[in-house]
């Protein structure tokens, strides 16, 4: 059996693994990943706006998953809802989209058994060096290096693959808009929170393996004389 010490630092562990399980959950479910600033252009270009102007045509729109557009031309603004799947995804990088979806469903699996091995240590001794403490840190290496590439996979398909203006033009047949503004939202930064929260778990590992000094007990050595023989 592990002693106090070790189960403390594997039960945090087991806790981050978790806590980053919840949160690509919950980045899943939000579809706050990137808000933008669209300007509709075709409206600046019909009356020749100009800069004080210029905000009567801009709008605004967040999602990834589904989202929801705000179309501004000068008429006043008008709210749309979309999804990416069935009909959008026919506009954006197919491939590169579904590849974040899959690397995000990854993570959720690899979370999990970096969970379990952190709570197998913290039970038991494992007799297996691959199930110990370099399991545990294998798993959270891989499970936040998953992440990380789902992250990078998202960017670049916003910044290589202009996601933003895609999206933003989308069933547009009038109108054409440009991109004036980005910002990553809650969703972004939850995936990272996440990767980060597997980072973490190598600092508490290696805390782990820390050995803590061992207090002795000092045993005082009975001194016999020649009375306590006569004795």
């Amino acid at each position: 059996m592990p002693g106090w010490f070790k189960k403390a630092w594997y039960g945090l562990a087991s806790l981050l693994s978790f806590s980053s399980f919840i949160l690509i959950i919950v980045a899943l479910a939000v579809p706050h990943w990137l808000s933008g600033k669209i300007l509709c252009q075709t409206g600046v270009d019909l009356v020749n706006a100009t800069d004080p102007e210029l905000i009567k045509f801009i709008g605004d729109f967040y999602g990834l998953f589904r989202g929801c557009k705000v179309r501004q031309c000068g008429r006043g603004g008008r709210q749309s809802q979309f999804t990416i799947f069935p009909h959008l995804v026919k506009e954006l990088n197919a491939g590169l989209h579904v590849t974040i979806l899959l690397l995000l469903f990854l993570a959720l699996a690899l979370a999990l058994v970096s969970m379990g091995f952190a709570i197998l240590n913290m039970i038991q001794v494992p007799y297996r060096a691959v199930n110990g403490p370099g399991g545990i840190c294998l798993w959270n290496v891989l499970a936040g290096g998953v992440v990380a590439l789902a992250i990078a996979s998202f960017m670049a398909s916003v910044k290589f693959h202009d996601l933003t203006e895609r999206i933003a033009n989308f069933e547009e047949k009038l109108f054409r808009f440009v991109v004036v503004e980005e910002q990553y939202e809650e969703s972004f930064w939850i995936c990272v929170a996440s990767a980060s929260a597997h980072a973490a778990n190598l600092v508490v590992v290696a805390i782990s393996q820390i050995p803590l000094p061992e207090i002795k007990t000092k045993i005082e050595e009975a001194t016999v004389t020649a009375e306590d023989i006569l004795y």
